[in-house]
Order: structure tokens, then sequence, then C-alpha cells
């Protein structure tokens, strides 16, 4: 009989990726929906999966959604990776995200430690929390302080501290993993990968002719979410709970992404990307380059896909969804 795994957040693009990742490795999967009034696209990540996911749902602002499911499932391995996740959104919604972000992982820890104390709990934790702060080096990794510059990076930073808190009160398996930005064609399309790729397709098929966007000087580190989900199980597969840095070590800037994408496409990004404060954040976040090297070494975990790789699959899908 293979593991249990619960996951939350399992439509996502991450809980999709994962879902798929732990069912070639024979897992049992359960996962959590949160009720949507438009359930036809809802879980369309995972409509493929759903013949070998067992799907309820929940909420993690109802603890009672939680402790029935454990209490069923008693699971091996938790996934939390609920939650909501913009970053700029997280301006207009401080108290959602907050509550969603960071009282729905007390929730689940306080569950966990009533029903399956025994259970490995994987927290997605943010590159976000290290705000502007940087090592000398500029690179962020676990020892890095964290000063974080949005309602979304407070939450989970909140929540990067409860998840170290009951790890050594409780002594529960309880580990985070500190991932940087990653994407791929499953990402939503409000994220700036997304945004970027999408409208640049549709701006070359001479559908639309201008894409706006907030601050192109913002530098961050992208990854695939493929590999960042191998991450997640190898995280709760060693041998201790543990804190990890999970990104590339590389850094583009959104000026850099939109340059690559237009380029390839074969147009000029200039003559039609244009500025709109509305997409600034109240406080920006300009830089984030993550050293991975402790994963790497503990873990033995390295990124397989490259950033030009990604934006190559991105592309592609975008093309083949808008082909005339």
């Amino acid at each position: 009989m293979g593991k249990k795994a619960f996951i939350t957040g399992i439509t996502g693009q991450d809980g999709s990726y994962l879902t798929e990742h732990l069912l070639d490795l024979g897992y049992e999967v359960y996962g959590f929906a949160r009720r949507n009034s438009v359930t036809e696209h809802q879980q369309t990540r995972i409509e493929n999966l759903m013949n070998n996911v067992d799907l309820t749902y929940g909420d993690m602002l109802d603890q009672s959604s939680i402790d029935k499911l454990l209490k069923r499932v008693n699971p091996d391995e938790i996934y939390n990776l609920a939650a909501q996740s913009h970053v700029r959104i997280s301006f207009d919604v401080p108290q959602f995200t907050v509550q969603t972000n960071a009282l729905g992982v007390l929730n689940l820890l306080e569950s966990v430690k009533i029903n399956a104390p025994n259970a490995k709990i994987y927290q997605a934790s943010s590159s976000e929390m290290f705000g502007n702060s940087r090592d000398a080096d500029n690179m962020q990794r676990e020892t890095t302080p964290m000063h974080p510059v949005s309602p979304y990076g407070c939450a989970k930073l909140f929540s990067y501290s409860l998840i170290r808190n009951y790890r050594k009160a409780f002594k529960l398996f309880a580990s985070n993993g500190i991932l940087f930005n990653h994407e791929s064609p499953r990402r939503g399309a409000n994220f700036v990968t997304t945004k970027i790729i999408k409208n640049a397709v549709l701006i070359s098929k001479g559908k639309i002719n201008t894409l706006e966007l907030g601050n192109l000087d913002s530098k961050r580190d992208w990854g695939h979410s493929k590999d960042y989900v191998r991450a997640m199980r190898l995280i709760l597969n060693h041998t201790e709970p543990d804190d990890f840095v999970i990104s590339t070590g590389e850094t583009k800037s959104i000026r850099d992404l939109c340059k690559i994408v237009f380029s390839k496409l074969n147009l000029n990004y200039e003559d039609h990307v244009k500025i709109n404060p509305k997409y600034v954040r109240p406080d920006e976040l300009s830089y984030l380059c993550g050293d991975c090297s402790k994963s790497k070494k503990i873990l033995g975990w390295k990124p397989k896909y490259s950033f030009e790789e990604l934006v190559d699959e991105m592309l592609e899908y975008f093309l083949e969804k808008y082909k005339d």
C-alpha cells in the first residue's frame, strides 16, 4: 500500500503538478477544493486525474472540514498549498489574505496536532517573506533576515513562524519550503509571466495591440512548477523537518522577460507594453534571487528546466491555444 497524501490547494498550479508526481510514485492522493460558484472551471487543472484522486469540499478557515478529512484519511504527508496567492491583490484584500494564508495554517496545525500527530506537514512558504532584504552577495537564503513588504509576505512569514514553533513545541514533523517564483502553462492568467506571454501571443496574432504592466524593473528568480513540486516531496522525505530555499539562483527583470518573449515572436516589446500605475504595488519588492545550495546538498535537488525552456513551453502552450 502506498503512502497517503493530503493536498490543500490541489486544484492550483502546484497542486495539480504535485498530484501527478505523487500518483506516479504510487501515492494515494486526497485533496480539498474550496467551494466556488463557477464549478465548471474550478477543477480544470486536475480533470484528467479525477478518477485517481479523492476530492472533497473544504476550507482552511473551517477547521471542522480539516478535522473530518484527517480523521477519515489519517495521511502520511500533508502539503499545504492553499492560499490567496496573488501578492498585488493582497493589498486590495489584506484581511482575507491574512485569514487564509496565516490563520488557515494555524487551523491546519491545530487539527494535525489533535487528529494526525504523526503526519509530516509541508508548508508552502514564499520568497516574498524576504522583502527587500538580501545578503552581501545579493542572494537570499535560509538565514537571510525576513522583512516582507506586502500583506501576502507578512501572512506567509506568520505561517512560516508557526511551522517552526509547532515543530519545536509539539514535535510535529513540520517543514517550510521557501519557494521563489515558479511558473508553467498552468499559471493563473493574472500572474505577470502568464500575462506577458499570453498577451504577447495575442498581439502577434493581431487580436490586441497593447499590454499594460507595472514596474518593469522588478527582478525575480523564476523556475518551473514541475521542478518545485519535486522539491516539496523531497523536503517531507528528508530524515528530519527543516526549512529549505527552492530557487534557480538566477534573476531576470520583468523588462528582460518582455524582451525575450516579444523577440521570440519577432516583435519589439517597446511598441506594445505600456505602464499603468494601478499595477504598481504600494510597496515594491525590487529584487529576488535565491541560494538553493542547502537543498542541492542535503536533498539532492536541482532544477531540470532552464528559464529559456520554461518560456518556450509557455509560449508553445499559448500559441497552440490561440492558433487560427
